[in-house]
């Protein structure tokens, strides 16, 4: 038997939640998959997944075995690096997840220009409205947005965004400029992907709630945008996302003393091993880069 093998098809089966799932992601016939982790079992003389018709639960064996073979093929991924000359120059594939509307905006053109830089390095990019685990996942670098949970992850800052109340200048011409969040009741809002339809401003440090009116609910942020500008209502939105409907004045902000929350934006990586050149490479030519583009966006 592979151990190896074995080992690699018990993670994937275990991070995919099922048998046929894991074989889905392997892309390997159901019966390989499930005979491979059975003859692993066999070979431990322990049971290491407890099978439901629905899912798989781990044994108290199957989680320290599971601890145990992610940290073997860490090793030996890092021996491989190591082995192909990974750390004297960048090369080899560099996996990145980032926000799809923000990654698309501002992080795609500076992928492209380090790809011209580094020609040995290709690039596998994840746009992904989620928190992705980096280890579990196979990734090296994450775009995030917001606040960061307490991790072993490093992170470095890019900048910051906030979110801002905004409306067409002929809606405001029409109905009137809100001056204080209480004013919203009297205005319609779009809503955008479902939300629960009120929203929280700062009024003299206390969170204060406001309900506007509705008549247009869309799940994009293109369309909310689109909206805004065509006249339908007010809209919440990111900074990030109209930098040039509020240069163009086709939105115009309203409320901006009770929008103050400033959101940050980060380059994050794995603090596990040592730090590849393909990582370091990418986070020093992103960086700068990402911080002009964030303020050329009217990001900050």
């Amino acid at each position: 038997m592979d151990r190896l093998e074995a080992m690699k098809m018990l993670l994937s089966v275990v991070d995919a939640g099922s048998i046929s799932a894991g074989s889905r992601k392997l892309n390997a016939p159901l019966p390989s998959v499930s005979r491979k982790v059975a003859e692993l079992e066999r070979h431990l003389g322990a049971n290491l997944i407890v099978r439901t018709s629905r899912n798989l639960q781990l044994t108290d064996a199957g989680r320290e075995y599971v601890a145990a073979a992610r940290k073997i093929m860490a090793d030996l991924e890092e021996a491989e690096r190591r082995a192909s000359g990974e750390y004297q120059t960048p090369r080899g594939t560099l996996t990145i997840t980032m926000p799809v509307e923000f990654g698309a905006r501002y992080v795609m053109p500076i992928v492209l220009s380090y790809m011209e830089t580094y020609p040995e390095v290709s690039l596998n990019l994840l746009s992904l409205d989620r928190t992705v685990h980096l280890v579990d996942e196979q990734v090296d670098i994450a775009i995030r947005l917001g606040d960061l949970a307490d991790s072993s992850l490093y992170a470095v800052r890019a900048g910051e965004f906030r979110l801002l109340t905004c409306a067409s200048p002929a809606y405001l011409q029409r109905r009137g400029v809100p001056e204080h969040p209480s004013d919203l009741a009297d205005h319609y809002g779009i809503l955008f992907n479902k939300r629960t339809f009120f929203w929280t401003f700062d009024v003299a440090g206390n969170p204060v709630e406001a309900v506007p009116r509705t008549r247009l609910e869309v799940n994009t942020a293109a369309n909310c945008v689109a909206a805004a500008v065509g006249g339908a209502g007010i809209a919440r939105l990111f900074d990030y996302q109209v930098p040039d409907e509020l240069a163009s004045g086709a939105l115009v902000p309203v409320l901006e003393a009770f929008d103050q929350v400033s959101l940050p934006i980060h380059i994050v990586y794995s603090g596990q091993g040592q730090l590849t050149l393909k990582v370091r490479s990418f986070v020093d030519w992103a960086l700068p880069r990402l911080r002009a583009a964030c303020k050329r966006g009217g990001v900050s």
